[in-house]
């Protein structure tokens, strides 16, 4: 079975993402001070520093159980942290992992920066990992995302109804997406590097 891994680093032309550290709150800070509308779909809020000291702490405690490996987006074009984004649920037996957690600051959004992170983790996912299936999730209203996830090829596959609570208070629905790695080889990447290169 294929162990967890203790560093991974993914790297484009115009992206790096690189292991989250704890060091990082100060290149995070500012999005959750300046940009608190950055969670208004998200389960855990970063808002605020005791928000995004919590998120990172949340994380890294995640990585140490082997349950999740977060990054921190690094955008080249700019020279500027944009973001963080993670595997988690991290299911090595069953060949199964998620993706997610993902946010950049305002910036960074609708610039291509997205799809240039998703190439990377998906290449990763399927081909160093060998996974047969990554999925993503996300609140029903938030069509943003949603879209997004649908433009890098994901299939949609139903919504599961209240079944979060958000940090801010309430419930919320998630709509579960998809990409399976007979998917993936298939047209998947060759669309995604496309819409990448256009």
């Amino acid at each position: 079975m294929i162990a967890f891994p203790e560093n991974i680093i993914l790297e484009d032309e115009r992206v790096l993402l690189r292991p989250l550290e704890a060091k990082d709150l100060v290149h995070l800070i500012p999005f959750a001070l300046n940009e608190p509308d950055t969670w208004k779909y998200s389960l855990i809020s970063a808002a605020g520093k005791v928000g995004m000291d919590s998120y990172v702490q949340h994380a890294l405690h995640g990585k140490k159980e082997k349950k999740e490996f977060p990054f921190i987006v690094f955008d080249k074009a700019s020279k500027k942290y944009a973001g963080s984004t993670r595997f988690y649920d991290i299911q090595l037996n069953n060949l199964t992992i998620q993706l997610g957690y993902t946010w950049y600051g305002q910036a960074f959004r609708r610039t291509g920066l997205n799809r240039h992170c998703k190439l990377l983790m998906l290449t990763y996912a399927f081909e160093n990992w060998e996974m047969e299936r990554v999925e993503f999730r996300a609140d029903s209203r938030n069509e943003k995302s949603i879209n997004a996830m649908k433009a890098i090829g994901c299939t949609v596959e139903g919504i599961l109804r209240s079944n979060s609570i958000i940090d801010i208070g309430g419930r919320r629905d998630s709509i579960i997406l998809s990409i399976l790695k007979k998917e993936w080889f298939g047209k998947v990447k060759e669309n995604l590097r496309e819409k990448i290169w256009d």
